[in-house]
Formats: structure tokens, C-alpha cells, sequence
């Protein structure tokens, strides 16, 4: 098949798994053509089967805000047409599926039919989606996408809930490549931030208001203040300045390291004890289960689809959102307890490998081809449009 990507570039969720969902697709000998206006941060190195066409945005001064959404369009036109792709996969509701059927209108009026599936990943439905200026286009488009899917039951059903759709939205996970068994505690490299009896808790985001960093380093004082420990801050974001403001107000500055941001988190994650997740919303949890990956048990809000990932009293443990005492208490019980945390460890990568690629890449490859077929039958044609089929 020859599959067109769409996607935000990002660090962010929706942007890793489409990125990592084509490179598998490459790899099972399938074409990829990823299309967007930067190269995707989770791309790495030149590989077969993947192309990265890039849409470039000019400086017009006619406008205040530029295009985005018309000139993507465009591109999807020109990629479908001249790469001959069979079909079209856009990440985020917003604008990639508005332009994702944008562009299938035009390509039918020149005689070229594709589907078009669109995956919701969360924020495009659960704060986006609820702003009343976008209701109308994002339930449109989840209606004439050709095949929906959402990352958790329970951001299906936040679909359903905030939008005027009867679409069939099929629920497939996010995805991860977990390790074989539980690594060793303690590594090398976790001297350089910790001492060999100290425990490091560790977050990864984007520190937005909705992952309440804040809560992150409010709980880690509480467990501090039992256990000398260490916490590790990945990535980066609005709230950073707040917490490193807070930090040096709690008399925690020296306890806590913010890495920034990297492109692969695992070789942070694998020196971490525990991991704190305590959003307001999640619509599925993608950094809790890439801790779970290396064996690393999770304190988490049981909001969204965190549930859905991590098994209260079996591979971490779930709180209200901004229960910081339960949250502490939690990851004290773990800490004090070696055989305990070790049972947790391996619970944690046992169910990570529930979400392996092997089990989710399937389900994707499955609803291309059904809707490959159902366009080759109706058009009588490739979705492409280029060759004929015989009867």
C-alpha cells in the first residue's frame, strides 16, 4: 500500500505515534509518505519506504494568520496525485481532517477517489473540540472521514458525548516496543543523578496546564520529606518558569533536574523508580505506558483512559486529580517495600506488552485495506485513480 501520513511534527502523542506507526508500516514493506511542515522529531535517519514531503507555509502579508489548512490541502492533492497514494491517514482532528476532505473534494472533481481515516488522540476532542467555534467543522469531518478512530474507549465515548456524530468509531491503542524483562535498578548512568540508595521519580510532558507539573513537585515534596529521593523533569513547556519557581520555594531546587526535552525518553525513564502522571485529562496515558515499556510502575490521576493503561494495586496506582497526599502515600508504599516494587515492576512491562506494535499494527493495516477494497469496488478503479481494475 502507499500511505500518505498527516500529523503535528511534534513531541506530543499524536505526533510519536503516527511517526512510529509509519515507520512500522515502512518496515512490513509498505510506501510512507509523511506530509507536514516540519521533518517529524521522531524520524531519525533515512530509512526505505518512508518520504517526507513538507509543507511550506510563505509570508503573506495580506493575511494576519497564514493558511495552514488550505495550503496542507494542497499538498495532499499533489502528493495523492503524483505519488499515486491509495490512501490518506491524518492524526488530529484539527485542521488535518477539515483538509484532509478539502482535498478529497478536489481530487474527485479530477477524477481521482481516496479515503481518508482520521485518528482522534485526545486534546482535538477534549479541549478543542469543546470550544463551540469548532464543533461544527470537527463533527462534520469526524462524519465524512471514511473510517474513525480513537486512542481509548473513553476518548470514544467523550467523541459521542461532545459531537452530533453516528460514525462508528473503532477503539485502537496507542502502541510501544517493550523490553523483554525488567532491567536492573540501578545503571551507570543513574549516578550522575542520584546517589546508588536514592530513589528518582521522574515525569515526562509538555507541561501544560492540564498534566499539573505543579502536582508533580508538590507530591515529590511529601515523599521527600520521608525518603531522600531525586526528581527528574523531561521535556518542557509553559509551565516550566512556575516550577522552577516552586522548586526553589519548597527548598527542592537541589532534588530536581529538568533534563528538557529529548527525543527518545526511554534511556530517562529506565533510571526511574517510579513514574507520577497526575493530569486533569488524559485520552490515553502514551507516557505512563512508555515508563510501564521499561518496567517502571506509575502514580497517576485515574483520569480519561489512564485506567485503561495502568492497573490500580497491580502495575501502579490510580488517585483523584489532585489528591497530592494519596498520590505521595501511594508511591511510598512502593518505595518502602523492595518485593513489592519488584511485583510492580513486572506487572508494569507484562501489561505494556498488551500495547506491543505487533498486536495494534494489524488493526490499522485491516481498516486500509477494507477501505482500499470497498473505493476499488465502488470506482472500479485504484483509490488513486490511475489504473483499472478488471472485472
Amino acid at each position: 500500500m502507499k500511505i500518505g501520513i498527516v500529523l503535528y511534527p511534534t513531541y506530543g502523542g499524536s505526533g510519536v505515534v503516527a511517526t512510529e506507526l509509519g515507520k512500522a508500516l515502512a518496515k512490513k514493506g509498505h510506501q510512507v509518505h509523511f506530509i507536514t511542515y516540519s521533518q517529524p522529531v521522531r524520524l531519525g535517519k533515512f530509512r526505505e519506504n518512508i518520504f517526507y514531503h513538507e509543507v511550506a507555509v510563505s509570508d503573506y502579508p495580506l493575511f494576519d494568520y497564514q493558511p495552514y489548512e488550505t495550503i496542507l490541502a494542497s499538498k495532499m492533492v499533489d502528493v495523492v496525485k503524483y505519488e499515486k497514494l491509495d490512501i490518506l491517514h491524518v492524526h488530529y482532528a484539527i485542521p488535518h481532517a477539515s483538509a484532509a476532505y478539502m482535498a478529497k473534494q478536489i481530487l474527485h472533481s479530477q477524477g481521482i477517489e481516496i479515503p481518508f481515516v482520521t485518528t482522534l488522540h485526545g486534546t482535538d476532542i477534549t479541549l478543542v473540540g469543546k470550544d463551540p467555534s469548532f464543533e461544527p467543522v470537527i463533527s462534520f469531518c469526524i462524519n465524512e472521514s471514511d473510517a474513525v478512530t480513537a486512542v481509548s474507549e473513553s476518548l470514544k465515548l467523550d467523541t459521542y458525548r461532545h459531537f452530533h456524530t453516528t460514525r462508528e468509531i473503532h477503539v485502537i491503542p496507542n502502541f510501544i516496543d517493550a523490553k523483554e524483562k525488567v532491567s536492573e535498578s540501578y545503571c551507570e548512568r543513574r549516578k550522575c543523578y542520584a546517589e546508588r540508595e536514592e530513589p528518582i521519580l521522574c515525569h515526562v510532558s509538555n507541561f501544560r496546564k492540564v498534566k499539573r507539573v505543579e502536582d508533580v513537585l508538590r507530591m515529590f515534596a511529601l515523599v521527600n520529606k520521608e525518603i531522600p529521593s531525586k526528581l527528574i523533569f523531561v521535556g518542557d513547556g509553559p509551565e516550566r518558569n512556575n516550577l522552577e519557581r516552586l522548586s526553589r520555594e519548597l527548598d527542592l531546587y537541589e532534588k530536581v533536574i529538568f533534563i528538557g526535552k529529548v527525543s527518545d525518553t526511554s534511556e530517562a525513564l529506565e533510571m526511574a523508580d517510579l513514574f507520577i502522571l497526575p493530569s486533569e485529562t488524559e485520552s490515553f496515558g502514551l507516557a505512563a505506558l512508555e515508563a510501564m515499556a521499561v518496567g517502571v510502575p506509575v502514580i497517576s490521576s485515574n483520569t480519561g483512559g489512564i485506567p485503561e493503561v495502568n492497573i490500580h494495586g497491580e502495575t501502579g496506582f490510580l488517585s483523584e486529580v489532585g489528591d497530592v497526599e494519596d498520590m505521595a502515600k501511594n508511591a511510598l508504599i512502593l518505595l518502602k517495600d523492595k518485593d513489592l516494587m519488584m511485583k510492580f515492576r513486572c506487572n508494569a512491562l507484562q501489561r505494556a506488552k498488551v500495547f506491543s506494535l505487533e498486536n495494534v499494527l494489524p488493526l490499522y493495516e485491516q481498516i486500509y485495506m477494507d477501505l482500499i477494497e470497498q473505493y476499488s469496488k465502488r470506482t472500479k478503479t485504484v483509490p488513486s485513480g490511475h489504473s483499472k481494475i478488471k472485472d
